[in-house]
């Protein structure tokens, strides 16, 4: 029972492994050069730039991380995150974590097929639902490292579901969580699930 319980754990990646507490005030100042693409409080305009604003903090440090090291590549951040230490990048995180995310709209005719897929999956092809992972509002699970979906912006959310289908985003971890769910889906399903998440709240 212990082995399953460690397994577990380590495939969800609750590894319990000491990260540098972030100060959010400290944050606000080290962000501002974020705020060019992702908005002075993590609300990004352009939606090919993600809303940072009230992720978890253990998901943004991963995804700094990851960027920084060249296990995520982000053309865009290149370089920016080279001379920051784990405590800047925790800080930052802090701070984007405790704003909130502006919500958008959903395209009224994408919203039946988008919410099927978030809530139910496509069980007969073995895709499960987002909302074991993401919750029902769209919140994520900040404990085990799963982001906030709900109204994030369409465009980049069909991005990156694509990016996972294609091999283009490899860092969901060896369980190869995301390139499976994203592999279950079509153009359109990507679509309607985009829009679906981006009017979710």
């Amino acid at each position: 029972m212990n082995k399953v319980l460690v397994t577990l754990l380590l495939t969800l990646g609750i590894t319990g492994l000491a990260q540098a507490a972030g100060d959010a005030k400290a944050g606000q100042a080290k962000a501002a050069m974020c705020g060019a693409c992702h908005g002075a409080d993590g609300n990004s305009a352009a939606p090919n730039f993600p809303k940072l604003a009230g992720q978890g903090e253990r998901y943004l440090l991963k995804q700094m991380n990851d960027i920084k090291s060249g296990n995520r590549n982000v053309l865009e951040m290149t370089g920016l995150l080279t001379n920051m230490s784990e405590q800047d990048m925790a800080d930052i995180a802090a701070y984007f974590a405790s704003q909130n995310m502006g919500v958008g709209a959903a395209d009224p005719a994408l919203v039946k097929a988008g919410e099927a897929l978030y809530r139910g999956g496509k069980l007969a092809e073995g895709m499960p639902a987002c909302t074991g992972c993401h919750s029902p509002n769209g919140a994520g699970n900040d404990a085990a490292g799963f982001p906030q979906l709900g109204g994030q912006h369409a465009q980049y959310v069909a991005k990156q579901l694509t990016d996972f289908r294609e091999g283009n985003r490899t860092n969901d971890g060896d369980s190869m969580m995301m390139r499976s769910v994203a592999a279950k889906l079509s153009n359109k399903d990507i679509q309607a699930i985009s829009s679906y998440i981006q009017g979710l709240h």
